[in-house]
Order: structure tokens, then C-alpha cells, then sequence
């Protein structure tokens, strides 16, 4: 069972049976061809359609397609999500970053970020010098630089606040 919703927050209730596809509880008949790598030729109820697939986020589970010209972006929850929202832990898989603390003891060798930026998750915010090897931090989430607790050629301690978001 997924549910599906549009950016105009129209859902759907899809359940892929072996068979047949239940749209909302009651059967969806549709001819449908790939004609492209990503592009398909869909026959429903007499009216011809080419969707394409333009973008597609698996870990978000959004997906962009482009039916007959026009774009709609749609997201998918399965019954996981669905259990998730209903216990209120649909926020679960989001990284929230508080701070970033050092791993080890060592040197700043290099800080790559500024109060007031933003940054991705993954994106480089400093480099720290330890045991002689230059090891470069990431952002373990998207966030804002609050506060920047260290300076370059400054010694820290294993688990020291290095960054605040």
C-alpha cells in the first residue's frame, strides 16, 4: 500500500496487487508503454498521455514527472511511513545538527565555513590535524553556522564543541 500525493496536496491510496493495481479501493485500468529510457505512452479511459520522468529522489520518495508538457511532483509514503506519521516520528530519518564536536584530539588546521552560512549535509567545515594525518569534518546535516567555538592552530580535546548550528 502507498499513499501518493500531489503538490496540491491531492492523495491517493495505490495498492499493487500481483494482478491489478486498487486505485483508491477500486480497480485502475491503463495501457502503458515505454517509449524512452524514462518517458511512456499511458491509454486511460480513451485519453492518450506521454509522462516522462524528469526528477526522482528515492530517499525522499518525491518524484517529478511531466504528463502531456505539464510538471507534477508527487511524493510516495509507504505503510512504513504512514506507521511513522501516526506515532508522530515522521520526522525520524531528518538530521537535525546542533554541533559538530572533535572526533579526536588535534590541531585546527583549517576552518571552511563562517558564522551566518549555511551549510548541506556532507559539505567540508573544517580540517583536523591528528596523529599527523589532515582529516576533513563534515557537516553531518543541513544547518546554519550559530557559532564557530575554535580557532585555526588551536589544540582540542576528544569530543570539544568545535561548531554550534
Amino acid at each position: 500500500m502507498l499513499q501518493i500525493k500531489t503538490a496540491n496536496d491531492k492523495t491517493w491510496q495505490v495498492d499493487i496487487q500481483k494482478d491489478s493495481i486498487l486505485l483508491n479501493g477500486t480497480p485502475f485500468n491503463w495501457d502503458i508503454q515505454p517509449i524512452g529510457p524514462q518517458t511512456y505512452h499511458i491509454i486511460k479511459d480513451n485519453k492518450s498521455y506521454t509522462a516522462e520522468l524528469v526528477e526522482a529522489d528515492y530517499q525522499a520518495k518525491t518524484f517529478t514527472f511531466k504528463i502531456n508538457g505539464i510538471k507534477q511532483t508527487v511524493s510516495a509514503k509507504d505503510r512504513f511511513d504512514l506507521l511513522l506519521d501516526k506515532l508522530g516520528m515522521s520526522d525520524a530519518n531528518a538530521s537535525k545538527v546542533n554541533d559538530v564536536k572533535a572526533p579526536m584530539p588535534g590541531l585546527i588546521l583549517d576552518i571552511k565555513v563562517q558564522q551566518g552560512q549555511e551549510v548541506k549535509k556532507g559539505d567540508p567545515i573544517l580540517i583536523l590535524e591528528a596523529m599527523k594525518m589532515e582529516n576533513i569534518l563534515k557537516s553531518p546535516g543541513d544547518g546554519t553556522v550559530k557559532e564557530i567555538k575554535v580557532q585555526v592552530r588551536q589544540n582540542v580535546e576528544k569530543n570539544q564543541v568545535l561548531i554550534l548550528f
